[in-house]
């Protein structure tokens, strides 16, 4: 192979790579169902090689990329979570995201199965980006808003 080949092959490399985060855009909000993992899949590999644990905060979406934030919103009574894109799904075509088991029980859909719900784009890469006057709960993993001046 020519040098103006292998150089021609690295400038494609590093053309297509921003393509993948070209979709994500912090903010970007989408509304429909969610659904959370059977216990079945616990310990199962996802898509992306990772290894699934129902005890994590993490999400199957069709399109966001690896390592995506999301914050997850149950429209229904206005519980929130940030969880992290580990997996593709949902595979059921009504649904937006496939959540982990902790996560959909943070958010009160366990006993419901699927839930109403809205999807905010939070960070990429494992950082999340929040409002001003938003923190994470430590214990927990919810958002939540911060009272008064800290």
């Amino acid at each position: 192979m020519t040098y103006n080949r292998i150089l021609i092959l690295i400038l494609l490399a590093f053309a297509s790579a921003p393509a993948a985060f070209a979709q994500v855009k912090l903010g970007k909000t989408e509304t429909g169902h969610a659904s959370y993992y059977a216990t079945r899949f616990n310990g199962k590999k996802t898509s992306f090689g990772e290894v699934h644990k129902s005890t994590e905060l993490s999400a199957a979406h069709r399109s966001y990329p690896l390592n995506t934030m999301l914050e997850v919103t149950n429209l229904d009574n206005d519980e929130k979570v940030i969880v992290r894109v580990n997996d593709r799904g949902p595979y059921a075509k009504n649904r937006l995201v496939d959540l982990s088991n902790e996560a959909a029980r943070l958010l009160g859909i366990i006993a419901k199965g699927v839930a109403n719900v809205s999807i905010r784009v939070v960070g990429m890469e494992g950082m999340v980006l929040l409002d001003p006057n938003e923190q994470i709960d430590a214990k927990s993993g919810k958002v939540v808003a911060m009272r008064g001046d800290r």
